[in-house]
Protein backbone atom coordinates (compact mmCIF):
# COMPACT_ATOMS: atom_id res chain seq x y z
CA UNK A 1 0.00 0.00 0.00
CA UNK A 2 1.29 3.80 -0.50
CA UNK A 3 1.63 5.78 2.33
CA UNK A 4 0.84 8.83 3.65
CA UNK A 5 2.57 11.58 5.46
CA UNK A 6 0.50 12.48 8.68
CA UNK A 7 1.02 16.08 9.41
CA UNK A 8 4.25 16.95 10.60
CA UNK A 9 5.20 13.90 12.05
CA UNK A 10 7.70 11.67 11.00
CA UNK A 11 5.27 9.11 10.54
CA UNK A 12 3.92 7.70 6.98
CA UNK A 13 0.68 5.85 7.41
CA UNK A 14 -0.53 2.93 5.03
CA UNK A 15 -4.21 4.25 3.60
CA UNK A 16 -5.83 1.58 5.46
CA UNK A 17 -5.02 1.13 9.31
CA UNK A 18 -5.99 -1.89 11.82
CA UNK A 19 -8.40 -1.02 14.53
CA UNK A 20 -8.66 -2.95 17.49
CA UNK A 21 -11.80 -2.24 18.94
CA UNK A 22 -13.37 -5.28 17.63
CA UNK A 23 -10.85 -7.17 19.39
CA UNK A 24 -12.43 -5.85 22.64
CA UNK A 25 -15.41 -7.56 21.56
CA UNK A 26 -17.11 -4.44 21.17
CA UNK A 27 -19.39 -5.66 18.42
CA UNK A 28 -19.48 -9.42 18.75
CA UNK A 29 -17.82 -12.35 21.19
CA UNK A 30 -14.64 -13.00 19.02
CA UNK A 31 -12.57 -16.50 19.21
CA UNK A 32 -9.38 -15.04 20.73
CA UNK A 33 -7.03 -16.92 18.05
CA UNK A 34 -9.01 -15.56 15.31
CA UNK A 35 -8.50 -12.09 16.99
CA UNK A 36 -4.91 -12.49 17.42
CA UNK A 37 -4.53 -13.91 13.91
CA UNK A 38 -6.18 -10.96 12.58
CA UNK A 39 -3.48 -8.65 13.62
CA UNK A 40 -0.73 -10.97 11.70
CA UNK A 41 -2.82 -10.81 8.95
CA UNK A 42 -3.19 -6.69 8.80
CA UNK A 43 0.76 -6.40 9.04
CA UNK A 44 0.75 -8.93 6.35
CA UNK A 45 -1.08 -7.56 4.49
CA UNK A 46 0.60 -3.99 5.08
CA UNK A 47 -1.35 -1.97 7.51
CA UNK A 48 1.42 -0.15 8.95
CA UNK A 49 -0.71 1.39 12.29
CA UNK A 50 -2.56 -0.04 15.01
CA UNK A 51 -5.33 1.58 16.69
CA UNK A 52 -6.88 0.79 20.33
CA UNK A 53 -7.83 2.46 23.72
CA UNK A 54 -8.32 0.88 27.58
CA UNK A 55 -12.16 1.72 26.74
CA UNK A 56 -12.53 -1.34 24.32
CA UNK A 57 -13.63 -4.58 26.32
CA UNK A 58 -12.46 -2.48 28.98
CA UNK A 59 -8.52 -3.39 28.35
CA UNK A 60 -9.36 -6.71 26.46
CA UNK A 61 -8.22 -5.29 23.44
CA UNK A 62 -4.99 -3.87 24.47
CA UNK A 63 -4.47 -7.33 26.78
CA UNK A 64 -4.92 -9.26 23.71
CA UNK A 65 -2.19 -7.34 21.63
CA UNK A 66 -0.03 -7.77 24.32
CA UNK A 67 0.09 -11.20 23.40
CA UNK A 68 0.70 -10.59 19.77
CA UNK A 69 2.36 -7.55 19.54
CA UNK A 70 5.95 -8.63 20.88
CA UNK A 71 6.46 -11.06 18.14
CA UNK A 72 6.10 -8.72 15.38
CA UNK A 73 9.27 -6.56 14.55
CA UNK A 74 8.00 -3.27 16.35
CA UNK A 75 9.54 -1.12 13.24
CA UNK A 76 6.72 -2.71 10.89
CA UNK A 77 4.18 -0.72 12.78
CA UNK A 78 2.87 2.36 14.36
CA UNK A 79 1.07 2.25 17.94
CA UNK A 80 -1.75 4.08 18.80
CA UNK A 81 -3.91 3.98 22.15
CA UNK A 82 -6.19 6.32 24.16
CA UNK A 83 -6.57 7.40 27.52
CA UNK A 84 -9.76 9.59 29.35
CA UNK A 85 -12.35 7.21 28.82
CA UNK A 86 -12.81 3.67 31.00
CA UNK A 87 -15.86 2.68 30.64
CA UNK A 88 -19.35 3.50 29.26
CA UNK A 89 -19.89 6.51 32.24
CA UNK A 90 -16.20 6.27 33.45
CA UNK A 91 -14.09 9.46 32.40
CA UNK A 92 -11.29 10.75 33.87
CA UNK A 93 -9.18 13.72 31.88
CA UNK A 94 -7.10 14.14 35.32
CA UNK A 95 -3.32 14.75 34.94
CA UNK A 96 -2.69 12.11 37.53
CA UNK A 97 -4.36 9.24 35.67
CA UNK A 98 -2.97 10.63 32.37
CA UNK A 99 0.71 9.10 33.53
CA UNK A 100 -1.62 6.00 35.01
CA UNK A 101 -3.21 5.35 32.12
CA UNK A 102 0.12 5.51 29.79
CA UNK A 103 1.76 2.89 31.86
CA UNK A 104 -0.80 1.06 32.25
CA UNK A 105 -1.36 0.53 28.67
CA UNK A 106 2.44 -0.02 27.81
CA UNK A 107 2.46 -2.66 30.28
CA UNK A 108 -0.74 -4.61 28.64
CA UNK A 109 0.89 -3.98 25.43
CA UNK A 110 4.18 -4.76 26.30
CA UNK A 111 5.81 -1.93 25.16
CA UNK A 112 8.36 0.57 25.99
CA UNK A 113 6.68 3.36 24.11
CA UNK A 114 3.49 4.80 22.31
CA UNK A 115 3.59 6.17 19.45
CA UNK A 116 0.11 8.03 19.28
CA UNK A 117 -1.77 8.43 22.08
CA UNK A 118 -5.29 10.51 22.07
CA UNK A 119 -7.63 11.78 24.57
CA UNK A 120 -10.60 9.24 23.85
CA UNK A 121 -14.48 10.79 23.32
CA UNK A 122 -13.57 14.03 25.45
CA UNK A 123 -17.11 15.13 24.23
CA UNK A 124 -18.44 13.69 27.54
CA UNK A 125 -16.46 16.05 30.20
CA UNK A 126 -15.92 19.77 29.98
CA UNK A 127 -14.40 21.00 27.27
CA UNK A 128 -11.70 23.30 28.80
CA UNK A 129 -9.93 20.65 31.03
CA UNK A 130 -8.75 18.74 28.05
CA UNK A 131 -6.95 22.47 26.85
CA UNK A 132 -5.54 23.15 30.54
CA UNK A 133 -4.78 20.00 31.82
CA UNK A 134 -5.12 16.92 30.06
CA UNK A 135 -2.84 18.16 26.88
CA UNK A 136 -0.03 19.42 29.08
CA UNK A 137 0.27 16.14 30.97
CA UNK A 138 0.63 14.36 27.97
CA UNK A 139 3.21 16.73 26.98
CA UNK A 140 5.18 15.73 30.02
CA UNK A 141 4.48 11.92 28.67
CA UNK A 142 6.03 12.90 25.56
CA UNK A 143 9.20 14.44 26.94
CA UNK A 144 9.70 11.59 28.74
CA UNK A 145 10.08 9.28 25.94
CA UNK A 146 6.74 7.38 26.81
CA UNK A 147 5.09 8.81 24.04
CA UNK A 148 5.63 10.57 20.49
CA UNK A 149 2.62 11.82 19.44
CA UNK A 150 -0.32 13.21 20.81
CA UNK A 151 -3.96 14.17 19.62
CA UNK A 152 -7.67 14.26 20.51
CA UNK A 153 -10.61 11.68 18.95
CA UNK A 154 -13.99 11.80 19.40
CA UNK A 155 -17.42 12.39 17.35
CA UNK A 156 -18.58 16.47 16.84
CA UNK A 157 -16.78 18.65 14.81
CA UNK A 158 -17.35 21.83 17.43
CA UNK A 159 -15.14 19.87 19.99
CA UNK A 160 -12.13 19.54 17.65
CA UNK A 161 -12.46 22.94 16.47
CA UNK A 162 -12.22 24.36 20.15
CA UNK A 163 -9.07 21.91 20.87
CA UNK A 164 -7.19 22.74 17.51
CA UNK A 165 -7.81 26.76 18.15
CA UNK A 166 -6.93 26.35 21.80
CA UNK A 167 -4.08 23.69 22.44
CA UNK A 168 -1.28 22.55 20.47
CA UNK A 169 -1.46 19.24 19.42
CA UNK A 170 0.11 16.87 16.54
CA UNK A 171 -2.87 14.19 15.36
CA UNK A 172 -6.78 14.06 15.66
CA UNK A 173 -9.09 11.12 14.80
CA UNK A 174 -12.62 11.80 13.67
CA UNK A 175 -15.06 8.87 12.99
CA UNK A 176 -18.41 8.33 11.18
CA UNK A 177 -17.76 12.03 9.74
CA UNK A 178 -15.91 11.01 6.21
CA UNK A 179 -18.41 8.01 5.14
CA UNK A 180 -20.70 7.88 1.92
CA UNK A 181 -23.02 9.03 4.37
CA UNK A 182 -21.29 11.92 5.80
CA UNK A 183 -18.62 14.22 5.14
CA UNK A 184 -18.73 17.10 7.96
CA UNK A 185 -14.46 16.08 8.64
CA UNK A 186 -13.79 17.82 5.53
CA UNK A 187 -14.51 21.23 7.45
CA UNK A 188 -11.65 19.93 9.52
CA UNK A 189 -9.32 19.49 6.62
CA UNK A 190 -8.42 23.49 5.72
CA UNK A 191 -8.09 23.46 9.81
CA UNK A 192 -5.11 21.15 10.60
CA UNK A 193 -3.35 21.79 7.29
CA UNK A 194 -2.76 25.37 8.27
CA UNK A 195 -1.86 24.04 11.66
CA UNK A 196 -0.08 21.41 10.54
CA UNK A 197 -1.74 18.51 12.59
CA UNK A 198 -2.25 14.93 11.10
CA UNK A 199 -5.61 14.15 10.02
CA UNK A 200 -6.85 10.07 10.47
CA UNK A 201 -10.10 8.78 9.89
CA UNK A 202 -11.74 5.72 11.16
CA UNK A 203 -15.06 3.88 10.91
CA UNK A 204 -16.07 4.17 7.05
CA UNK A 205 -18.94 1.69 7.44
CA UNK A 206 -20.58 3.73 10.49
CA UNK A 207 -20.65 1.44 12.55
CA UNK A 208 -21.76 -0.89 10.60
CA UNK A 209 -24.63 1.42 8.84
CA UNK A 210 -23.13 0.91 5.45
CA UNK A 211 -22.87 -2.43 4.96
CA UNK A 212 -25.35 -5.27 5.06
CA UNK A 213 -25.04 -6.34 8.62
CA UNK A 214 -27.16 -5.97 11.17
CA UNK A 215 -26.57 -2.55 13.36
CA UNK A 216 -25.10 -3.42 16.96
CA UNK A 217 -27.71 -2.65 19.62
CA UNK A 218 -26.02 0.85 20.75
CA UNK A 219 -26.53 2.30 17.16
CA UNK A 220 -28.32 5.75 17.33
CA UNK A 221 -29.79 5.37 13.97
CA UNK A 222 -33.34 6.59 13.04
CA UNK A 223 -35.92 4.64 11.43
CA UNK A 224 -35.51 7.33 8.43
CA UNK A 225 -31.80 6.47 8.84
CA UNK A 226 -31.72 2.62 8.61
CA UNK A 227 -33.96 2.73 5.39
CA UNK A 228 -32.20 5.01 3.46
CA UNK A 229 -29.33 3.39 4.08
CA UNK A 230 -30.65 -0.15 3.33
CA UNK A 231 -31.93 1.38 -0.13
CA UNK A 232 -27.94 2.12 -0.86
CA UNK A 233 -27.16 -1.31 0.16
CA UNK A 234 -29.80 -3.34 -1.91
CA UNK A 235 -29.02 -1.23 -4.75
CA UNK A 236 -25.76 -1.69 -4.26
CA UNK A 237 -26.36 -5.40 -4.31
CA UNK A 238 -28.44 -5.40 -7.24
CA UNK A 239 -25.50 -3.86 -9.07
CA UNK A 240 -23.22 -7.00 -7.95
CA UNK A 241 -21.29 -4.75 -5.55
CA UNK A 242 -21.21 -4.99 -1.48
CA UNK A 243 -21.90 -1.44 -0.43
CA UNK A 244 -19.22 -2.25 2.28
CA UNK A 245 -16.91 -2.27 0.19
CA UNK A 246 -17.85 0.48 -1.86
CA UNK A 247 -17.93 2.88 1.43
CA UNK A 248 -14.14 1.45 2.70
CA UNK A 249 -12.69 2.77 -1.10
CA UNK A 250 -14.36 5.96 -0.85
CA UNK A 251 -13.63 6.65 2.57
CA UNK A 252 -9.58 5.85 1.71
CA UNK A 253 -9.97 7.42 -1.68
CA UNK A 254 -9.10 10.82 -0.01
CA UNK A 255 -5.67 11.46 0.84
CA UNK A 256 -6.51 14.69 3.10
CA UNK A 257 -6.73 12.05 5.83
CA UNK A 258 -3.57 10.04 6.05
CA UNK A 259 -5.38 6.84 6.99
CA UNK A 260 -8.61 5.01 7.98
CA UNK A 261 -8.82 3.25 10.51
CA UNK A 262 -11.28 -0.06 10.71
CA UNK A 263 -10.95 -3.46 12.70
CA UNK A 264 -12.16 -6.92 12.79
CA UNK A 265 -11.45 -9.86 15.03
CA UNK A 266 -12.02 -11.98 11.32
CA UNK A 267 -8.81 -12.20 9.65
CA UNK A 268 -10.35 -12.81 6.45
CA UNK A 269 -12.50 -10.07 6.65
CA UNK A 270 -9.19 -7.82 7.06
CA UNK A 271 -7.83 -9.19 4.55
CA UNK A 272 -10.90 -8.41 2.44
CA UNK A 273 -10.60 -5.31 3.33
CA UNK A 274 -7.34 -5.10 1.52
CA UNK A 275 -8.32 -6.63 -1.77
CA UNK A 276 -11.00 -3.81 -1.90
CA UNK A 277 -8.25 -1.09 -1.35
CA UNK A 278 -6.53 -2.69 -4.01
CA UNK A 279 -9.69 -2.27 -6.35
CA UNK A 280 -10.26 -0.05 -8.51
CA UNK A 281 -14.05 2.39 -6.94
CA UNK A 282 -16.52 2.31 -9.36
CA UNK A 283 -17.02 6.09 -9.45
CA UNK A 284 -20.55 5.94 -10.97
CA UNK A 285 -22.05 3.49 -8.67
CA UNK A 286 -20.74 6.16 -6.14
CA UNK A 287 -22.73 8.77 -7.53
CA UNK A 288 -25.82 7.03 -7.40
CA UNK A 289 -25.12 5.78 -3.60
CA UNK A 290 -24.57 9.15 -2.85
CA UNK A 291 -28.21 9.87 -4.41
CA UNK A 292 -29.99 7.57 -2.51
CA UNK A 293 -28.11 8.69 0.58
CA UNK A 294 -28.76 12.28 0.03
CA UNK A 295 -32.18 12.43 2.52
CA UNK A 296 -29.88 11.49 5.29
CA UNK A 297 -26.47 13.55 4.49
CA UNK A 298 -24.95 14.38 7.43
CA UNK A 299 -27.21 13.25 9.35
CA UNK A 300 -25.83 13.25 12.75
CA UNK A 301 -27.07 12.71 16.60
CA UNK A 302 -25.73 13.93 20.32
CA UNK A 303 -22.36 12.17 21.72
CA UNK A 304 -21.77 13.38 24.97
CA UNK A 305 -22.40 16.84 26.21
CA UNK A 306 -25.21 18.63 24.63
CA UNK A 307 -23.04 22.08 24.44
CA UNK A 308 -19.76 20.32 22.92
CA UNK A 309 -21.81 19.13 19.47
CA UNK A 310 -22.71 20.41 16.54
CA UNK A 311 -26.28 21.94 15.76
CA UNK A 312 -29.11 18.94 14.84
CA UNK A 313 -30.19 19.74 11.49
CA UNK A 314 -34.18 20.65 11.63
Amino acid sequence: MEQRQLGQTDMKLTPLSFGASSMGAEFRRVDIAEALKSVHVAIDRGMNFIDTSPYYGRGMSEVLLGQVLPDIPRESYYLGTKLGRYAPAHFDFSAKRVEESIDISLERMRQDHLDIVLCHDLEFVEMSQIVEETIPALRKQVEKGKVRYIGVSGYPMKMFKYVLENADIDVLLTYNHYTLQNDMALELVPICHEKGVGLMNAAPFSARLLTSAPLPEWHKATPEVRAVAKQAADHCTAAGIDIAQLALQYSIANTNFATCVTGSANPNRVSQWVDWAEQPMDENLVAEVLEILKPIHNWIYVEGRPENNDPIPA
